[in-house]
């Protein structure tokens, strides 16, 4: 049994649907057509009995020869003037109409095309405005936003895994050698080669932690427990918890914390997590013999909390990335000291989950630098209720 042949794709391209222009168009020469309808049919019955009732007003006999004459000059007088008249209006408006259809067709047809090039993967694609009005415009800039975001997405998500790429490889490479070594009789387990195997576990474990971290920082906009929150204790703290491997290296810490400072409404552990990072990382850029000063500042509805520190100090072209993820300034320093690079990225999701933004100022390479987190003491308008979720372990930051 056969059965009929199934219509190809270009055979079924035949006949399309028209767009939006011609469907503008369309409709336009529907209106023109019923305006011209209703004004000839209304020229036709209302017209003549008012123009013979005048007539007779007039003094002109009923049913007479000047009657005659009168009626059908008026009623060539109307269907020239008329006809004329919705003659030229109706090309000029389907003129027009076209016009604007075209342009319309064109813009729409330039952001479908656009769209369909983004939903392949060519985020560099851009429209430009149609210039038809703010609503137009509107949805092209939408569009190119849109594109421009989706593009930094992308890139950021080629750079993310290429970088957890590098991240995983060195130690997994560092175990797999001496794993391979042990099996061929190369080397033994020693205590040092069982510190070595140890010690690239941990810098993997580590690795999981902040990123597990990271993810988390970045959604505890809605999983955060907020409070009211004494910030020169919890300073206090966290500079408690640091002080003695600052006292190891050799490093001075000061605290200065403004008198009456009003309560902070936060989430204490997480707040603590950020100036735990910040002191660790102060910490790990300050050589022997330097200083570190945390200091609590109010000013107006805001709470300034900054750790300056008489380090390293940042570069210039490195002062706007040190929040991103795996960034590290200083490309010399190795991954086992430097940490992984989301410490500052940790710190940076924590504190705009708050509400607030955090900065860094340095006058260049050994000028140290300064962490300066900004939050607003009430709770913002549009925080949702406090939810209380467990804590994790702070993070090491890194720059």
């Amino acid at each position: 049994m056969t059965h009929p042949p199934t219509p190809t794709s270009p055979q079924r391209r035949w006949w399309r649907r028209p767009g939006i222009g011609l469907r503008l168009l369309g409709a336009q020469a529907i209106v023109l057509a019923a305006g011209t309808a209703t004004t000839a049919v209304v020229a036709a019955i209302v017209g003549p009995p008012l123009f013979r009732e005048h007539l007779h007003r007039a003094g002109v006999p009923m049913d007479s020869l000047e009657e005659v004459h009168a009626e059908e000059a008026y009623g060539y007088a109307t269907v020239i003037s008329i006809g004329g008249a919705l003659a030229v209006s109706g090309v000029a408006a389907l003129a027009v109409s076209f016009y604007l259809s075209r342009r319309l067709q064109r813009s729409i047809t330039e952001i479908a095309s656009a769209a369909t090039d983004v939903a392949q993967g060519n985020y560099d694609i851009r429209v430009s405005p149609p210039r038809l009005g703010d609503d137009f415009d509107a949805l092209a800039t939408a569009f190119n936003q849109m594109a421009s975001r989706l593009e930094a997405v992308d890139s950021t998500r080629q750079r993310l895994f290429g970088d957890l790429a590098h991240e995983i490889r060195t130690p997994v490479a560092v175990l797999e050698a001496y794993i391979e070594a042990l099996e061929d009789g190369v080397r033994t387990l020693t205590p040092q080669t069982a510190a070595m195997l140890r010690d690239q576990t941990r810098r993997l474990v580590r690795f999981s932690d902040d990123v597990a971290a990271l993810a988390k920082a970045e959604e505890s906009s809605v999983s955060m427990s907020h409070a009211h929150v004494d910030v020169e204790r919890l300073t206090r703290q966290c500079v408690a918890a640091v002080e003695e491997r600052y006292d190891n290296k050799g490093v001075a810490l000061h605290v200065r914390i403004q008198e009456g400072l009003p309560q902070l409404w936060a989430d204490e552990q997480r707040l603590s997590q950020v100036l735990g990072n910040l002191l660790e990382n102060a910490l790990r850029h300050t050589p022997s013999g330097g200083c570190v000063e945390v200091s609590c500042v109010h000013d107006g509805d805001r709470l300034r909390i900054a750790v300056a520190d008489t380090g390293d100090g940042i570069a210039a072209e490195h002062v706007s990335r040190v929040f991103e993820r795996f960034y590290r300034s200083d490309v010399a320093r190795d991954r086992e000291h430097g940490g992984a690079g989301l410490g500052l990225a940790i710190a940076k999701a924590l504190v705009e989950a708050h509400g607030g933004s955090i900065t860094v100022a340095s006058l260049g390479p050994n000028a140290g630098a300064t962490f300066t987190v900004d939050l607003p003491i009430t709770r913002p308008r549009n925080q949702t209720s406090p939810v209380s979720q467990q804590g994790y372990a702070p993070s090491q930051t890194n720059r």
